[in-house]
């Protein structure tokens, strides 16, 4: 695993009331999401990155109001071929 550092003003973790773990958790989960929904990346990355299960994620996103089926036909096929 690669560890990357981000600068982020002190004020971001009071805005979300959240302390720099839990906000970096957050942050996490929302780009997943969000590269999820944008069709960038599969469900089984997308809760890699977040570091949740498969369900977990898909916890997550119905907390963001996002649909968890982002598939084509022929892709809901492959991913139940690949067990994903």
């Amino acid at each position: 695993m690669r560890t990357v550092s981000i600068q982020l003003p002190e004020t971001v973790f009071s805005a979300l009331r959240k302390n720099p773990e839990e906000f970096v958790n957050e942050m996490r989960i929302a780009a997943a999401i969000k590269w999820y929904e944008l069709g960038e990346i599969s469900q089984s990355k997308a809760s890699e990155i977040a570091g949740l299960t498969r369900a977990e994620f898909i916890h997550a996103l119905s907390r963001y109001r996002v649909d968890f089926m982002q598939y084509t036909a022929s892709e809901l096929a492959a991913e139940i071929a690949n067990g994903d």
